[in-house]
């Protein structure tokens, strides 16, 4: 049967496997590269459009099923990556920054910067470009998070980003003697931002997180009119006084025209050596904001001390506990905001579906 292996029954075969967050196959996808045969021999790269594509494994197999279907002695499928640009322009910032993804919440005390750097360190795992830009300007303390006490020298009038955990990271924690308070008004933050993108020597990205500050006020304005965004992310609680700020911070974002890419319920409960599970905050308040706003329910991340443990000492609990069970419902998370971006750069639309294949 090998005389059915030529390169155009390969991808005749490779046409019939569709990428199941895209909905289209391979080869409309032109994922299908490097194609060699060799006797009975096949061996090709299926080009992902993120490292972190949670689904694959999938993909892997039923490729390498359709090519051995037409008899094939053996499949060799290799995995790369090119994360696809959005599509807007970054005047602002020097080097290409394929995506911008916002991390933010109504109120503050809900976890955002931990998820921000947890999610920012996973993407990172993967082997995609990431960094991240702490715009909590008045609060910075995701250099804590990631054991970073200070920048790299400056190259000319360009600030250098601090490196950890594979990303890169710029904060106004690293700028300021520590301890000191920041008494600024709105024109002031706005142009700490603008620098923050324009005079920090970035290089290429894949993902760029950007970590806001609380509320609905000047930062998370003078982001969107400095950079625009892919995408933001809503952290809450299960909390009803939490989820009504949570609302106020989503309509913000649509409002200036960023798409939501999804709703995190942190400390969403408490597993106990029992077995039993603690409910403390509530239940399911995230998935009901999520459903009410008709947004894609990113998951659920658990109580855990090793997260307290891990952010006080620079170790974040992705790193720390990768096997926990709040590691991996952090792991999953980056992957659906990096399948969420994906879609939404491939589909070319500002609008993204609230579905996404488990």
């Amino acid at each position: 049967m090998t005389d059915k292996l030529t390169k155009e029954s390969i991808l005749a075969a490779l046409s019939k496997v569709q990428e199941p967050e895209l909905r289209k196959d391979l080869v409309t996808l032109n994922m299908v590269r490097n194609l060699e045969i060799s006797g009975g021999n096949v061996s090709f790269t299926v080009m992902l459009t993120t490292p972190a594509c949670p689904l694959r494994g999938q993909i892997e197999k039923e490729a390498k099923q359709a090519v051995l279907a037409l008899g094939a002695k053996s499949v060799q499928v290799k995995l790369d990556s090119d994360v696809p640009n959005d599509g807007r322009m970054r005047g602002l910032v020097n080097m290409p920054i394929r995506n911008a993804i916002a991390v933010g919440s109504g109120k503050g005390g809900v976890g955002k910067s931990t998820v921000a750097v947890n999610i920012a360190v996973a993407l990172a795992q993967t082997g995609a470009r990431v960094g991240l830009l702490d715009a909590d300007i008045y609060g910075p303390n995701i250099p804590t998070m990631l054991g970073v006490e200070k920048l790299p020298p400056p190259n000319g009038n360009k600030l250098v980003p601090a490196q950890a955990y594979g990303l890169k990271m710029i904060s106004m924690g690293l700028l300021v003697k520590p301890g000191q308070p920041l008494i600024w008004r709105g024109p002031m933050l706005n142009s700490a931002i603008r620098q923050f993108l324009g005079d920090v020597e970035w290089g290429e990205l894949d993902y760029l997180i950007v970590d806001l500050p609380p509320g609905t006020g000047d930062a998370a304005l003078s982001l969107a009119q400095a950079l625009p965004l892919s995408g933001a992310v809503i952290v809450t609680l299960p909390q009803l006084v939490s989820l009504e700020d949570a609302s106020r911070g989503l309509q913000m974002f649509r409002t200036l025209e960023v798409p939501i890419l999804g709703v995190i319920e942190n400390m969403s409960y408490l597993d106990l050596p029992d077995g039993t599970r603690m409910d403390i905050f509530g239940s399911g308040g995230g998935e009901q904001l999520a459903q009410a706003t008709e947004t894609l329910f990113l998951g659920k991340i658990p109580i855990d001390q090793n997260v307290r443990i891990g952010g006080d000492s620079g170790r974040p609990v992705i790193v720390s506990n990768p096997d926990s069970p709040v590691a991996k419902a952090l792991a999953e998370i980056a992957q659906k905001v990096a399948a969420q971006i994906s879609i939404a750069a491939m589909s070319g639309k500002n609008e993204l579906p609230i579905n996404i294949v488990e």
